[in-house]
């Protein structure tokens, strides 16, 4: 049986916004520092805290670890909100996180450490995705610019004050507050959410089965994958048994989950999503982004710190010019397109400009100034201001309200599957590479039993540990950093070009200067078993994407199905009784086409 799901037939009248969209706003903008601050809070307070905890062989887990969690997680919050509505699970995502920050506050090993930021990622995956997607539900994608404008500079401005906040917390209460700094500001989004997320309610069939095979394989082979880029060249070679067993899960995981996919009845992510060419190309480009972006930012204060001998504070500061650009293109970009409809020329841009600041962050030296390496971080950060939000928006804007967030969490997905990955191999090149290094540089000391190092161990450097250093040993730490790190942005510079080479190929579809709204048929409300594909019919006045346009019904019956009230989404009464009327004069005017036939052998 195949379901229909139609648009709303509304006026070409701009839609009324609901009275509480500014407090809706702020409650989804008290979850978006949430999740942002979740990952950037730690970024200056690291070198430390696996100083002290002795991990630093282990530091990548950190960052690695909560981005893997928040992946896997992302698709699992957008299809099950899709289901049940956003509020139940976006605050039950808060709650999880919260537990994360409480068990990091304890944590006394770096395996608890990790383990801490694997359960805060379990629920911070959720939070960005359902902001996203609930202002999706309230504001047209004409309109939804200038907001998804103001998101991403939310991430901008907890970027800065993340690293300013872990410093300032290293330096004075101690890391473990950079934890329990979470739970006050937790509490608040919950209580924010709880008063202010009202949204249409959502009704699920009985046929929306939740896809706990495809949750269990996707969570699998993107683990898998996220092993081999870590372990890969540092724990074990990349020939070794371990390594080629995991690339080897990876791959049957994959395919498991495609084939799972195909057949489940409400997939995690159907994949009839790619069939949309801005969803897939914007999907692969955001991978490419998330690889360059998080490669990044997850290690540049760690550098700062050690290479310019500033403490966590002051290298919080230091990245100021790359959020404050980014903060800048961010919200402009989004007013320009609220205001002018048009928008691949923004993505295009910023895929050059990051380009551009990769190109020159690599050839940083020791001895180059502050200044000229804040304004390389100034042009980097231009580059991700123009392209994140707005990739987000044109996957919005490509289907229905019904399951726009499982497309917006299947995109970020793909995003943060980049980023996993990114940080994974940063991170693994980054440490074996360093390693090599301080081998070689680090002056031999005669007599000494820790051979080259004089008995240090570089799992404990710290940035006070090698400030004070004497300089013979300082300097080739420093210097061991610098290229360790910074030649690795050189090998990224290729993933933004493909990037743009894609997006080069995006159609710019106008966007939807109404709320999406659908409403099932009550006598056809089963979805295709083998896609769980939806047939939408084009709305009026919309942007005109459709889901699948091959199972678009006919226009005498949109017409009679689809009458919605904007507001709430509940149907008139006249709207309901309309399939009954015409399946009724159908009919009739089958009956008297029978009788017409009959007649002439009745005659004869």
């Amino acid at each position: 049986m195949t379901t229909t799901v139609t648009r709303a037939e509304t006026s070409p009248a701009a839609e009324e916004k609901p009275t509480h969209l500014g407090w809706l706003f702020a409650s989804l903008m008290v979850v978006m520092l949430l999740a942002s601050l979740g990952q950037t809070i730690l970024s200056t307070a690291l070198p430390t805290i696996v100083g002290d905890l002795g991990g630093v062989d282990h530091m990548s887990w950190v960052i690695t670890g909560y981005i893997l969690a928040s992946t896997v997680m992302m698709p699992v919050y957008g299809r099950i909100s899709d289901l049940f509505g956003r509020k139940p699970v976006l605050i039950a995502a808060i709650l999880l996180f919260l537990a994360g920050s409480v068990i990091g506050a304890s944590a006394g090993t770096m395996g608890w450490l990790i383990t801490a930021r694997v359960v805060q990622g379990l629920g911070g995956g959720g939070l960005m995705i359902l902001a996203q997607t609930s202002i999706a539900d309230v504001v047209p994608a004409r309109d939804r610019g200038k907001y998804m404008g103001v998101m991403g500079a939310v991430f901008a401005v907890s970027s800065v004050a993340g690293p300013l906040l872990g410093g300032w917390i290293t330096e004075g209460p101690g890391w473990r507050w950079a934890f329990s700094f979470n739970i006050p500001l937790g509490i608040l989004a919950i209580i924010a959410v709880a008063a202010f997320l009202r949204l249409p309610k959502r009704t699920r069939e009985r046929s929306e089965r939740i896809d706990y095979l495809g949750m269990v394989l996707l969570a699998a082979a993107t683990t898998c994958l996220v092993l081999v880029c870590t372990w890969g060249g540092t724990q074990y070679d990349w020939n070794s048994p371990q390594i080629l067993w995991l690339c080897a899960t990876t791959v049957a995981g994959g395919v498991a989950f495609a084939v799972a996919e195909t057949r489940a009845s409400s997939p995690v992510i159907p994949l009839s999503l790619f069939k949309d060419r801005n969803f897939t190309l914007t999907t692969l480009s955001g991978l490419a982004v998330g690889v360059a972006m998080f490669g990044a930012l997850g290690y540049m204060p760690t550098y700062i710190q050690m290479v310019k001998g500033v403490d966590a504070t002051q290298a919080g500061l230091l990245m100021t010019p790359m959020m404050a650009s980014l903060l800048i293109t961010s919200i402009a970009s989004g007013q320009i397109v609220s205001r002018t409809g048009r928008y691949k020329f923004f993505p295009l841009v910023g895929m050059v400009v990051m380009g551009v600041g990769l190109w020159l962050l690599s050839t940083l030296q020791v001895d180059d100034s502050t200044f000229r390496m804040c304004a390389y971080l100034a042009v980097f950060g231009a580059g991700i201001g123009l392209s994140m939000q707005i990739l987000v928006l044109i996957v919005q804007n490509s289907f229905p309200n019904k399951i726009v967030g499982t497309a917006t969490a299947a995109s970020n997905f793909f995003r943060q599957v980049g980023a996993t990955v990114g940080s994974a191999v940063v991170g693994s090149l980054f440490i074996s590479r360093l390693k090599d290094l301080l081998a070689e540089n680090l002056p031999q000391v005669p007599g000494s039993a820790g051979g080259a190092s004089g008995g240090m161990n570089a799992n404990s450097f710290t940035p006070q540990s090698v400030h004070d250093l004497p300089q013979m040993f300082r300097d080739p730490v420093i210097q061991s950093y610098n290229d360790a790190l910074l030649p690795i942005f050189m090998y990224m510079i290729p993933l933004a070009l493909l990037a743009l080479v894609m997006l080069a190929f995006v159609v710019e579809k106008p966007l939807s200067t109404r709320v999406d709204r659908e409403v099932v048929e009550a006598d056809s409300a089963e979805p295709d078993a083998t896609t769980g594909q939806l047939a939408v019919a084009t709305a009026t006045t919309g942007a005109g994407p459709s889901y699948d346009p091959a199972a678009t019904p006919s226009s005498a019956t949109t017409a009679s199905a689809s009458v919605a009230q904007v507001g709430t989404g509940a149907t008139s009464p006249a709207s309901a009784a309309a399939p009954a009327e015409t399946r009724a004069a159908a009919n009739h005017r089958a009956g008297r086409s029978r009788r017409r036939r009959s007649a002439p052998r009745h005659r004869a």
